[in-house]
């Protein structure tokens, strides 16, 4: 019997429409993580530092540059938001991990509103609950966080995961200010987070590679900022300097791939909006853009 596909579908958060999400490379993805032989290939030879690392460093070649424009095509990408244009980069890696011009996403400056970190699609989850559903996979705090930091500050507390597809702008913001620590990374595996593999592999949010960031904001508390690494991910990198960051200051980016950001927050610190929590709900992700809104202070 094969098994049955599973199918990616989000709401726009812009446009209010159901959307089949044109999945970065399908076919390669759903041979690893859909067919038996497949599957062997992933874990005996893609899964790890070595072969991540190399096709990380095949993105910086100058030749790489070539893919730019299709991909662009492809995936519909705004060349009119970047520094630069798509031309105008060195390497495939250098427009992935590309700044956009400073008024491309501007963040809400009302202190009492929560902003999206980055662009992608996320899920909610309202405080009060001992693990996270997503995509029918549960974890704990305690397996996310593996000892880096004291998982009970946020037990109980209130869940954001926003998931980037490898199309989407990678690089990430503080979504309030604060105090920021430094990261502490944390060594794994490199499973793809596209909701395919989350059928496959259900851990894969504490089996990946991730970079652990706690920073005391101001009306929201403490936040704990999880990066999580992915296949054909180079590396997590941090641009920030530890001490106060502004609201929608860039934090850092990923290189070439898909990749995740959780973040965790203490009980009755954030209330997120209502679209959000009903769409998380019913395991419908929901894409959104750096610097909108997400939610308030809790009151």
């Amino acid at each position: 019997m094969s098994q049955q596909k599973t199918t990616v579908r989000y709401r726009d958060r812009q446009t209010g429409k159901i959307v089949t999400e044109k999945v970065f490379s399908e076919n390669t993805l759903r041979w690893l993580y859909e067919n038996w032989l497949g599957f062997k290939v992933l874990n005996y030879l893609l899964n790890n530092h070595l072969f991540c690392w190399l096709y990380g460093k095949s993105q910086d070649l100058p030749l790489s540059r070539r893919k730019i424009a299709d991909f662009v095509r492809q995936y519909q990408i705004e060349p009119a938001e970047s520094e630069l244009l798509p031309e105008s980069y060195a390497s495939f890696n250098a427009f992935f991990a590309r700044r956009l011009k400073p008024d491309a996403r501007p963040f809400v400056q009302d202190p009492q509103i929560f902003c999206a970190p980055g662009d992608g699609k996320v899920l909610v989850y309202p405080q009060g609950q001992a693990q996270i559903d997503v995509k029918g996979t549960t974890f704990s705090v305690e397996s996310l966080l593996n000892g880096e930091l004291d998982a009970q500050t946020y037990r109980g507390g209130a869940v954001l995961i926003l998931r980037l597809a490898p199309y989407d702008y990678h690089r990430f913001h503080f979504p309030v200010r604060g105090q920021a620590n430094s990261t502490k990374c944390l060594n794994g595996q490199y499973h793809s987070v596209n909701p395919i593999a989350l059928a496959k592999v259900p851990k894969i949010f504490c089996l990946n590679k991730r970079a652990i960031t706690e920073f005391d904001s101001h009306n929201f508390g403490r936040i704990a900022c999880i990066e999580i690494g992915a296949i054909t991910i180079g590396s997590i990198v941090q641009t920030y300097k530890p001490g106060a960051v502004a609201k929608g200051q860039e934090k850092g980016y990923f290189q070439y791939g898909g990749s995740t950001v959780i973040l965790l927050f203490e009980p009755n610190k954030i209330s997120f909006d209502a679209d959000l929590i009903r769409d998380s709900q019913a395991n419908l992700e929901v894409r959104v853009m750096a610097g909108t809104r997400l939610g308030t202070k809790y009151e």
